[in-house]
């Protein structure tokens, strides 16, 4: 023979105290940075400004695709190849260079501006676009990532 459990389907009253709990607390913070009370989240760009932290190096990039599927890094100024990352290499850089390039597309500029890398005091590392104004901060993505787009900064143009 069975026998029926009966389960009280309602949820802890508990339970409903944290959620609602969390909920307001979530709106009230919400709110206090809306009207100013509590400052947002940090923006590298107006931290640095804030330190007085300026370029240590820059150099000016242009990333285009060849038919291959590699990535062709070139010095703006001289034309000149400085990397070349191969079909199925460099995932950051080419997601990186994604969404650069479609906030391009959608302001109707081309490929031909060039992209700045810059290199800061503090050892930050971001990658700007002047045409768009995106701005990616390399370096929050880890060493390894950082290192990929440092090398095009030292690298001579070949």
């Amino acid at each position: 023979m069975s026998q029926a459990v009966h389960h009280d389907p309602t949820v802890p009253r508990g339970a409903l105290k944290a959620a609602a709990a969390l909920l307001l607390f979530t709106m009230a913070l919400t709110g206090a940075v809306r009207l100013g009370l509590v400052p947002p989240s940090a923006d590298p760009v107006a931290s640095r400004e804030a330190q007085n932290i300026a370029p240590a190096q820059s150099r000016e990039l242009r990333f285009l695709d060849r038919a291959d599927g590699a990535v062709v890094v070139s010095d703006a100024g001289t034309g000149e190849i400085v990397k070349i990352v191969e079909f199925g290499q460099g995932g950051f850089l080419r997601a990186t260079m994604r969404r650069m390039a479609k906030a391009r597309i959608a302001a109707g500029i081309g490929a031909e501006p060039p992209f700045t890398l810059t290199l800061w005091e503090n050892g930050a590392l971001s990658l700007s676009d002047p045409q768009t104004g995106r701005r990616s901060e390399i370096h929050g993505f880890g060493a390894d990532h950082s290192r990929m787009f440092a090398d095009m900064l030292k690298a001579p143009a070949t």
